[in-house]
């Protein structure tokens, strides 16, 4: 074991950066749709700390675990006219004093804004979290320069062996996904569920094509492919590296997608789930792997983490279900095509019953994680 010091530092430094981005989003582009922010606050749990702004209040809380951008109005409205109605009207007058009424909106209310411009803020979020792994991923891959899909070795008697290839070949696109980073084949591999792949590769300059069945490995409980690479890297101290910075985004975002397709098919155990003291644990691991070789290399790994964390943020608040960002995104796509809104309150609701089956998957998780680590 490492530190503790040195990992909760770690940890609350990676997590305030990638929630502080992602929050970030939601309030500059609210702002710009005059949209009022009452809270902005990294963490959950009680406040141990609060600004009051102009016109937003600044709160950083106990459990270093998420954040929220709480605007004004978010699942409530208001309407013009009396709120009560005369008890000895009749049911004609009523309902004629209700087609009277119209609803509207406080001035910086979030449900005030148009539909495009409340899309545009809940959309931010994910995209400000995209943004920041580019701005990583331009520090990582200036120094670390990037791995090309090149096969510097295959084992003989495995899959790759009895398709033909051979040490040199560049892989070009696995099932029609196009390869740009050595990482890309061993995402795929390493997530194989035994079904054929068909691979497009290149030999001297000739486009070649094949198929092949990956193995199953009782030992190391995963499927191979059966070939080796990564070690041809392309330096990128140049220009290069906004291309290639992308291209790494790229890739963890493509990770992430397989990795969530892999989950959603039942091939996922709960010890491959994280949470908190999961990635704490991960932290603390990679500190300890990697101080031999300095403490720039730590850092490197340490932001690597980083980049992989916002993505994951990104990518799993676009997922459409309630409470997270794409849930809310389903409803605001709804009322730009049909031009009707759901009432706030009924959205709300259904928010709230999310926040509900989020705060019971946080718990299982929380639990899968302390108990993994005693195991």
């Amino acid at each position: 074991m490492n530190s503790p010091v040195l990992t909760i530092i770690s940890f609350l430094i990676i997590f305030s950066v990638v929630v502080i981005s992602h929050e970030f989003g939601h309030f500059l582009i609210a702002r710009l749709n005059g949209i009022k922010v009452n809270e902005f606050s990294v963490g959950m749990g009680p406040a141990l700390y609060r600004k009051k702004g102009k016109n937003t209040e600044y709160v950083i809380r106990l459990l270093p675990f998420g954040g929220a951008c709480i605007f004004e109005g978010m699942t409530g409205m208001e309407t013009s006219g009396d709120d009560e109605e005369d008890d000895v009207d009749s049911e004609d007058e009523k309902d004629e004093k209700t087609e009277d009424k119209t609803v509207t909106f406080k001035p910086g209310d979030f449900n005030a804004a148009p539909v495009w411009g409340r899309i545009a803020t809940v959309l931010a979020g994910p995209v400000f979290n995209l943004i920041l792994a580019y701005l990583i991923g331009l520090f990582i891959v200036w120094f670390c320069g990037a791995d090309l899909p090149v096969v510097a070795k295959v084992s003989e008697g495995m899959p790759a062996a009895e398709a033909g290839f051979q040490a040199g070949d560049e892989i070009i696109s696995i099932d029609g996904h196009r390869t740009l980073l050595w990482r890309e084949i061993m995402i795929r591999s390493v997530l194989s569920t035994g079904k054929e792949m068909h691979i497009v590769y290149e030999r001297n300059g000739e486009k070649l094509e094949t198929t092949l069945i990956p193995v199953w490995s009782g030992t190391d409980g995963r499927y191979y492919i059966g070939f080796a690479g990564g070690s041809e890297v392309i330096k990128c101290n140049n220009l290069k590296v906004f291309k290639y910075s992308a291209i790494e985004v790229r890739y963890w975002l493509d990770a992430t997608m397989q990795s969530l397709k892999y989950m959603i098919t039942g091939h996922a155990k709960p010890d491959d789930l994280a949470g908190p003291v999961g990635i704490a644990n991960v932290i603390d691991d990679t500190i300890e792997d990697t101080k031999e070789y300095g403490t720039f290399t730590v850092i490197l790994n340490i932001v690597n983490i980083a980049l992989l964390l916002t993505v994951n943020l990104g990518v799993m608040n676009l997922l459409p279900l309630p409470a997270l960002d794409g849930g809310r995104l389903i409803f605001l796509f709804f009322e730009a095509v049909s031009g009707r809104r759901v009432p706030p309150e009924k959205e709300g609701f259904v928010h709230m019953v999310g926040i509900v089956l989020l705060m019971i998957l946080m718990v299982f998780v929380l639990y899968n994680d302390i108990t993994r680590f005693f195991r």
